[in-house]
């Protein structure tokens, strides 16, 4: 009986693989991020989809808790400590417009629906916090990296990043359904031990790099992964926020040891992540998506807009042109990874209604198409509604 059902979870994990790559491989060759693919593929074998997956439930589990730590733990390995200080010093104006424009948005649908203060801080996050990723391989397959806006987009990206450091705590906190007093205990601990890391990392960043160094792949391999489960771990048990953790580590790991690592640690990545996204499809039942498909256009709408408006802004201060202005706005659009990990954090804490998970999966399922499709068509639209000039 064991045996039988052991071959079940092999030959379901196999399926669910296999699937996994062709659908990144159909996201490949239209040029967009696979990750909607991943979630409708959870929709399509989750809860009320076409074929459950019964065999396999506590691996995908466990797996994707390891793909947000390994999500969170590559997004620090792109920054130094320094560059976060001087990214946060030179775009705090562009990032506070940043959440106000795009945050008040998920709290104000939330609040109507009547999920109540939790559902509100939960969905801000969804729609403020735009995809590190998406952006990223959107700027480079487009050969934008060197353009004069793309400072002003990777600094609103930092600030974004630098905040969801002190966002996770509350959110844990609130979704623990912790009083006042121990709320802010939690968040005093969490900006405490935000602060501890990066003066660690500013100051001895070196000596963390050395620890976890090895000339050895295997050796570094498991250096890496372990320690970052460990302090994930750890941060969990000090209610901070597993990502948080791995993402705090990342600031402190620096120079060619960063390098590496990223190297190294992105299959990884890219595997367990991809399971992440698809246990949040198999927790959205697809039939409770069209009662809150009117919502998510909704916010889809609106959001891409105030994005737009804050990618617009930063870039002008920066002294971009008009174009450069439209570009900034639209690469800021897409949302993704960060976005279904708050989501996912809402959910597995039984804090919000069913509905929040399929307004949260059509969302991102939207804005994650949406991004790269208007970071691509912005500069072809500007041209064309552009006034010509007059004939001499």
């Amino acid at each position: 009986m064991v045996a039988h059902e052991t071959a079940l979870a092999l030959i379901q994990l196999g399926a669910v693989f296999f699937g996994l790559g062709l659908l990144g491989r159909v996201a490949a060759r239209i040029g967009m991020s696979p990750i909607p693919l991943y979630l409708i593929g959870g929709l399509v074998f989750g809860t009320g989809g076409l074929v459950e997956l019964r065999h396999v439930d506590e691996f995908i589990h466990l797996a994707s808790e390891i793909g947000v730590v390994l999500l969170l733990l590559l997004l620090g390995l792109e920054y130094s400590a320094s560059e976060l200080v001087t990214g946060l010093r030179r775009s705090w104006a562009a990032g506070v417009l940043d959440i106000v424009l795009n945050a008040t948005p998920g709290v104000l649908v939330a609040l109507w629906l009547g999920w109540g203060l939790t559902g509100a801080i939960a969905m801000a996050g969804v729609t403020y916090i735009s995809s590190s990723g998406i952006v990223a391989k959107v700027l480079g397959d487009l050969g934008r990296l060197g353009n004069r806006e793309t400072p002003a987009i990777l600094s609103v990206l930092v600030f974004e990043d630098l905040i969801m450091a002190g966002y996770l705590p509350v959110l844990t906190a609130v979704l623990a359904g912790a009083g006042f007093l121990a709320g802010l205990q939690t968040v005093g601990i969490a900006l405490a031990v935000v602060t501890v890391v990066l003066v660690v990392a500013l100051r001895y960043g070196r000596y963390v790099s050395m620890i976890v160094d090895s000339d050895d792949r295997e050796i570094f391999l498991l250096k890496l992964l372990g320690s970052a489960l460990l302090v994930a771990g750890v941060a969990s048990a000090m209610q901070v926020s597993a990502a948080v953790g791995a993402f705090l580590l990342g600031i402190a790991i620096s120079d060619s040891t960063a390098h590496n690592a990223t190297k190294i640690l992105e299959p990884l990545r890219d595997l367990f992540a991809a399971l992440f996204f698809v246990l949040f499809g198999l927790s959205t039942d697809p039939a409770s998506i069209p009662p809150v498909l009117g919502w998510a256009v909704a916010l889809a709408v609106v959001t891409a807009a105030t994005k737009v408006a804050t990618g617009w802004w930063a870039a002008k201060r920066l002294g971009a042109s008009r174009n450069g202005r439209a570009r900034a706005g639209a690469a800021l659009v897409a949302r993704g990874e960060f976005s279904i990990v708050i989501a996912g954090l809402a959910v597995a804490a039984g804090a919000v209604p069913s509905e929040f998970a399929a307004l949260a999966t059509t969302y991102v399922l939207l804005m994650a198409i949406v991004g790269p499709v208007a970071a691509r068509v912005v500069e072809p639209l500007l041209a064309r509604f552009e006034p010509r000039p007059a004939p001499a």
